[in-house]
């Protein structure tokens, strides 16, 4: 006899998403999170980002299916309460590889965060941020004079990156995109792609002066001196969508938006 998937749910505070966890609470039984197989998530982007970084924390990641109660919801899958157990058999698994952003402030503190969309590094005054970007440990910009710079994964390159008008990419790619903020300096550099082997580093130029924050998804280190970012390869998030909904249809899709 194969025993029946043991499922959590998890809902955002938003009162659509709680109406529908009460309907979804009437149909079937659900466990609490540590003794779950897999999660069901609903609300928006925000609360799934949310959902995808507790699932990082924990030893065993679970696989997660979001259902859309928030506004866009491109992480998340259509909300409908009926063959919900169908819909999740039937469900299409992909593999999301977080960023691993490693950052010392100016005043020597050391903080390590993980971001599955982007790490963005920003101004935090009126004055134009100055960073020395380097790949690999070459420097390939020795002054970038913006108001930030980030870099975004595939999952994450329709999100802030997109609206940075950095490149959308395909979803297995193995590629990040290296996106400049309002760049005044050089003013043609319109960023980069690269591969996901790739190390970035940033070091902020007079740094007291021109402080900058960096922020992983949001999470916010404040002051930064230096910021290294690459793919964490030891941790891999699954999201199961509805095939006719896949996540690399609809990255595709997003280029011929206008």
């Amino acid at each position: 006899m194969i025993a029946e998937p043991k499922r959590a749910l998890l809902v955002s505070p938003t009162d659509n998403a709680q109406d529908a966890a009460a309907k979804l609470r009437e149909r079937r039984d659900w466990v609490d999170l540590d003794q779950a197989d897999m999660v069901v998530a609903l609300g928006g982007d925000g609360f799934m980002l949310q959902t995808l970084h507790a699932m990082l924390e924990r030893r065993r990641i679970l696989p997660v299916f979001g259902m859309n109660l928030g506004t866009f919801g491109f992480l998340m899958n259509e909300w409908r309460e009926k063959r919900l157990d169908e819909r999740i058999e039937g469900a299409k698994v992909f593999d999301v590889t977080p960023l691993r952003m490693e950052v010392e402030t100016v005043e020597g503190e050391k903080v390590s965060l993980p971001a599955i969309n982007e790490v963005s590094l920003l101004r935090e005054t009126r004055q134009t941020a100055k960073l020395e970007v380097a790949v690999n440990n070459r420097v390939v910009i020795p002054e970038l004079v913006c108001d930030g710079a980030l870099v975004a994964t595939p999952a994450g390159s329709t999100a802030y990156n997109f609206s940075a008008h950095g490149p959308i990419l395909p979803l297995g790619s193995a590629l990040l995109a290296l996106t400049p903020i309002s760049p005044f300096r050089p003013r043609r550099w319109r960023g980069a792609i690269l591969t996901e082997n790739a190390r970035i580093s940033f070091r902020v130029l007079d740094a007291v002066k021109r402080p900058v924050s960096a922020v992983a998804d949001q999470r916010e280190v404040r002051d930064v001196a230096t910021v290294h970012v690459e793919i964490d390869k030891s941790r891999t998030l699954k999201l199961l969508f509805d095939p006719e909904h896949a996540l690399d249809d609809r990255i595709v899709m997003e280029q011929f938006e206008v």
